[in-house]
């Protein structure tokens, strides 16, 4: 028996509510905690699934988890690993650090939602309130993040200035990598989706003001969300 197996098999079932996230914290808590130490191959999601009386799926999802917080890296035909036994403060996605991205963001983001709000299309709001829709009835993790990237890269262009929506497409990749990350918290999905139809409605209105205001308190809340998984 290795010693993953062993973790393995002293874990209790986790009930259905929250249950990717009980795996996760689970995992997260023995590979924090010292028992499955880097380099450790986890059990195979089979298993994982077993030993916590939930689908492959639930399982699949808390390893994505793991691996947007950097402690595991999964290798097609070999399994997932542990590779760090800390979540980095300040993470990296894509080729920018988290600090980057929360310094450069506002900077970008908020002066282009005002200039959307002024500049709009009609064209431009149907395509927001489209998004919208699509975001709010998408159940895959990935798919939402996708969502995601389209419609902020959306409202830049909408801005009518190409060098936001030069910037916000060739950062594209770290964005999605950050989305992933704070999308863990549990209901971050569904208070974003809140967040997201306060700047659309007020680009909507053509209010500037607005929607550098909705914009504004979007990007501090992604902020705090960073913060807690750093520390949780």
């Amino acid at each position: 028996m290795t010693l993953s197996d062993s973790w393995a098999s002293k874990q209790a079932t986790v009930t259905r509510v929250g249950a990717a996230e009980a795996v996760l914290r689970e995992l997260r808590s023995a590979i924090e905690g010292g028992e499955l130490g880097v380099g450790t191959r986890l059990p195979s999601e089979a298993s994982l699934a077993t030993r916590f009386g939930v689908s492959r799926s639930v399982v699949r999802e808390a390893l994505r988890s793991t691996t947007a917080l950097g402690l595991t890296e999964t290798h097609t035909g070999k399994g997932t690993f542990v590779v760090s036994t800390r979540v980095e403060a300040d993470a990296v996605f894509g080729n920018h650090s988290a600090e980057s991205l929360r310094e450069a963001r506002p900077h970008i983001e908020i002066p282009a939602a005002a200039l959307a709000a002024e500049r709009r299309s009609d064209d431009d709001v149907d395509a927001l309130r489209e998004l919208l829709r699509r975001m709010e009835r998408e159940t895959d993790p990935k798919e939402w993040v996708r969502l995601d990237g389209e419609l902020h890269l959306r409202i830049a262009t909408a801005s009518g200035n190409d060098v936001f929506s030069a910037v916000l497409a060739e950062i594209r990749e770290a964005l999605a990598g950050q989305s992933e990350r704070v999308n863990l918290l549990p209901d971050r999905v569904t208070a974003s989706n809140a967040e997201h139809r306060d700047i659309v409605d007020a680009i909507a209105a053509g209010s500037a003001d607005a929607a550098s205001a909705a914009m504004s308190r979007h990007l501090r809340r992604v902020q705090d969300a960073l913060g807690q998984l750093s520390t949780r």
